[in-house]
């Protein structure tokens, strides 16, 4: 109860806070520069040249402080020793390629990104196209979106009891290993598989990001010209020639916004790692990797930082492209 108290405080001071600052900008302006007298005309071009700067001008302040000063920050500490107070050159970046947990963890997570945002985009366009075709859609459309809703630490542990494992003569109360011994086989410890554990952990940001697909995706299904279909019917389509050669050429470049998108996700994943596996058997991943590093047992901010560098340098390109290819889909 407590926390729920604290948490409506956080967003009703939030959004106070929000309209008082719209509302005491405008009246400081005003009051600078009021839009009447005999320099109306002047006022009113100064305060509109001003007026933006004051709306946006927390967001680049706070951007500035949790965002590009951190850049900064990290940068330097990963040529820092594990106290961030003397110089070490790129002793810490030698012992990333010497190290065989960062080797694992790149590996891990160029398995998440060939598996997971292809899987979600997929699911995704699938889930877009049949519900888009069936009475109950929009209900159907609501269950897929609905994991969207829970927090990744939310489905790690919805997940863990998933693939709970009870020894073998006990009743078994994870779903997978249920279905497993009804079928005459003994439970198993899905977690500590070697590397089909990574897998398991994959379905779950599957399921939660296929709904943020289904949603992009079906908006763009819509925006396809009718003239098309209707031609391509004409001409003995059929429907699954009507589908991937008709409408999925004409909504690439939102799949290809969508894909990069989960993308950028996989990069930073770490809060299913941390709460399913901490890593461990064989899936650490890059997030969770530079989190242990930098925050748990005797912190080394160096390594730490190194190792945050490395997800940055993968991801800004991403980003980048990313962003380019959605100003494209709004020009």
């Amino acid at each position: 109860m407590e926390q729920l108290m604290l948490a409506g405080g956080t967003i009703l001071t939030g959004v106070f806070a929000c309209v008082a600052w719209f509302w005491g900008a405008n009246f400081l302006l005003d009051t600078l520069y009021p839009p009447r007298g005999p320099n109306i005309g002047r006022n009113i071009l100064r305060a509109n040249m001003i007026r933006p700067w004051l709306f946006i001008g927390p967001a680049i302040l706070f951007l500035g402080v949790y965002l590009v000063y951190p850049v900064f920050k990290s940068t330097l500490m990963s040529f820092q020793d594990s106290d961030a107070k003397a110089f070490v050159g790129f002793a810490n970046y030698n012992w990333l390629l010497s190290d065989a947990k960062f080797r694992e963890s790149i590996f891990n997570n160029l398995m998440w990104l060939l598996v997971v945002p292809a899987a979600s985009t997929f699911f995704g366009l699938i889930a877009a196209q049949i519900t888009d075709r069936i009475k109950w859609g929009n209900f159907a459309k609501s269950m897929i979106f609905m994991p969207m809703a829970i927090s990744f630490v939310g489905a790690g542990v919805i997940w863990k009891f998933v693939y709970d494992y009870r020894a073998e003569g006990q009743e078994q109360i994870g779903l997978l290993n249920a279905i497993w011994v009804s079928l005459g086989n003994s439970p198993e410890t899905w977690l500590t598989v070697p590397f089909w554990n990574n897998f398991f952990l994959m379905i779950v940001l599957i399921w939660i990001q296929t709904g943020f697909a289904m949603v992009i995706l079906s908006a763009a299904l819509r925006g396809i010209p009718e003239e098309t279909i209707e031609a391509a019917i004409l001409d003995g389509a059929n429907p699954w020639q009507l589908f991937f050669r008709i409408k999925v050429p004409q909504i690439w470049g939102t799949i290809a916004v969508v894909w990069t998108t989960i993308t950028i996700t996989v990069l930073k994943v770490f809060d299913i790692v941390f709460v399913m596996t901490n890593g461990e058997w064989g899936t650490q991943v890059l997030a969770n990797m530079m989190y242990n590093w930098m925050f748990r047992g005797a912190p080394d901010y160096g390594r730490g930082s190194a190792i945050a560098l490395v997800i940055m340098a993968l991801v800004t390109p991403i980003m980048i492209w990313n962003i380019r290819n959605a100003r494209k889909e709004m020009a």
